[in-house]
Parts: C-alpha cells; structure tokens; sequence
C-alpha cells in the first residue's frame, strides 16, 4: 500500500499533481470556415475507476478556503436540487459574445413556445434570458470560468420597472478539470458539467440550442452506488464548525413485489469516528478504506436488524456537505467545501464523455 502513495515520473506523475494541487486548494475566437470540427478520441479519457483515481486511490480535498471567492457570487449554487449533466467540449464558443448569445436563445425558446413560428431577434419576449460569467467557480487557472444561463419570465401586465421572475437556472464548469482541457484543440472550450434547476421542459430547450450552436452533446449523469460510498466516506469525514446533520444511506431493495426503501441515520460524530480509525493518510483516501468504511456501517446495522444492506441498491446519500441521488440529483449545502464537491462532479462528467 506504501508503494501505490508515491508520486511518480512522467504520466502518472503529472497526474499526481493535478490531484495534489486540488487537495491543496481545497485547504483555486472561432476559426475559419473550413477547419475540421474534429476531436481527438475522448474514449481515452474515460476512466473506469470512479472519480479517475488510479490504482485504487483518490487524492481528496482537504479544508475549503474561501477568501478569494466572493460568497454572494456563489450562494445560487447552495440548498437547490441539480440535475446533472456531462457536456463534451463547445466548439467556436466566444466569451465576449454572451450577450448576443443571450437573444438568440431567447428567440430560438420563444419559437420554440410558439411551435415554430418565426421570431424576431431583438424584439422583447415573455422570456428573458441572460448568460454570464462566472470567474469565482473553478478550481484552477487553467479552467474555463464558469457559465450562468438564467430565465426569466416577463408579466406584460406589470410595470417596467418590476423585477423579472427567475424560472430556471442551469450553469457549465470545470473545476481541476484541466486534463480534458490539455486534451482539445484550442477552439474547443472545456465546460463538462452542466447543472440545471427548473423545469425539465426549459432544460431541454437550452441543451438543444447549445448542441446546435456549439456542436456539442449533453448526457444525464447518473452517480454509481460504487461512486455514491466514495462521496459518503468522503463527505462524512469532513470537519465542520457547527453543528452537522446525520449522514443518511437510503437502500433500494430489489426483487419486491411493492418498492422498499431502508433508511440508515448515522450520527454524524459517530460516522466521523469510524472513518477517523479507517482512513490512514489525511486527504488521501484508497479504494481499501471506503470498502473498510462500508463494512463497519453495514455489520453494525445487521447486528441490530438482522438485514444484510450489502444485498441491498445504495440510491441516495445525505450528509453536511451535500447530498447526492443515483439518479444524478445533488444538492450543495456548505459553500466551505463547494469546489470540492465540484471537483468530483467534474471528474464524473469527465469520465462518462464517450
């Protein structure tokens, strides 16, 4: 096990790097027509073992330091259900053309909405749509500053100067998502997470426009129970300074005439202590010590109910930091540790890009 924590030459160790710089932050136009759209094989950069750790083992982020960021910047991203989504990289985007963007978003929804009938760009519609970045939401000088896409819906029946109601919000980041970004050609910008938070009709509606505008292509993310025990093992673990909820594993149990769901509250001091005897090397965690974590919660729970969870589907986790569905629904709640989360989103967007 002391072999496989080395750092190593070359490949693997320029890869050791990218995940030390992320503990350690945790503790930051088009061309010619003619040019072929063309990417390089993305199936290398699938990687099987969850969050792309090598060898069993995840170089995790430690304590979250906010002082550069700027809290009110972010505090949209917190206590919302996203749905997730990975994006493969946008070809010919342009930061400095948010705003045209915007209208012809607003007209391709409008015409959408009015089951094809023409729109005029320009002119003002129910729907308001605004694009912006956002600079504080990366993990690294290399990504790409995140993208915020927000609707709004527009009363003609109100005064102009009455404020726009938010209907839907969905935004694209990368945080210490540079090995996609090392990987394109320079026309290409790397935003593999997507994010959205409204109806699923405007959802589709957005990713349709950005597929055709930008060659790209969105996919549900769906988190493994594989991948859902390494977020649990992780999030339990981490160090609060108020007052946390429980950690809570929700089971599917298959094979049933009527759906069952077994709920596990553990006390989150309790849950903290256990990975606290299992996990050898702070801000390390190995493949070994989530198993090991597991097993301690499973064995405690068939010593009192005599069920064996193990034979049982892990479908959601909730803990301090965040919560997370199979179904790829996660809920951000401790704006400490939001590029950490954000990281293993990044990752898992990352590796399910075919």
């Amino acid at each position: 096990m002391a072999e496989g924590r080395a750092p190593r030459a070359g490949a693997d160790g320029k890869k050791f790097e990218r995940r030390r710089r992320a503990a350690a932050a945790m503790a930051e136009e088009a061309p010619e027509g003619g040019a072929v759209r063309t990417l390089p094989s993305l199936r290398r950069l699938s990687r099987a073992l969850p969050f792309g750790r090598s060898h069993g083992r995840l170089i995790v982020p430690a304590l979250c330091s906010q002082e550069k960021a700027d809290p009110q910047k972010t505090a949209f991203v917190l206590r919302k259900a996203w749905t997730l989504y990975s994006v493969t990289p946008l070809y010919g985007f342009r930061r400095a053309r948010l705003r045209d963007y915007a209208r012809l978003l607003g007209a391709f929804i409008a015409a959408e909405k009015q089951k094809g009938l023409a729109v005029e760009v320009g002119v003002e519609l129910d729907i308001k749509v605004a694009l912006s970045s956002l600079a504080d939401i990366r993990g690294s000088e290399l990504d790409q500053a995140a993208l915020l896409v927000q609707l709004s819906s527009r009363s003609r029946s109100s005064s102009r100067n009455s404020e726009d109601k938010p209907v839907w919000l969905g935004w694209f980041c990368s945080v210490f998502g540079d090995e996609l970004s090392e990987s394109v050609p320079e026309h290409f910008t790397c935003l593999p997470l997507f994010l959205s938070h409204g109806a699923e009709s405007y959802t589709a509606l957005v990713g349709s426009w950005f597929q055709k505008t930008f060659d790209c292509c969105f996919r549900r993310l769906a988190i493994s129970p594989l991948n859902l025990s390494w977020m649990v093992a992780m999030w339990a673990g981490c160090k609060l300074d108020r007052a946390a909820s429980a950690v809570e594993l929700v089971f599917s149990v298959p094979r049933l005439a009527q759906p069952l769901d077994i709920s596990y509250a553990i006390h989150p001091e309790d849950a903290k202590a256990l990975w606290d005897t299992v996990q050898k090397t702070p801000g390390e965690i190995t493949h070994e010590e989530v198993d090991v974590f597991m097993d301690c919660l499973y064995a405690h729970f068939h010593r009192h109910f005599k069920i064996h969870l193990s034979a049982a589907k892990l479908v959601k986790i909730s803990t301090a930091i965040a919560s997370a569905h199979c179904d790829g629904i996660v809920k951000i709640l401790h704006s400490q540790y939001l590029p950490g989360v954000l990281m293993l989103l990044t990752e898992l967007a990352i590796s399910q890009i075919q």
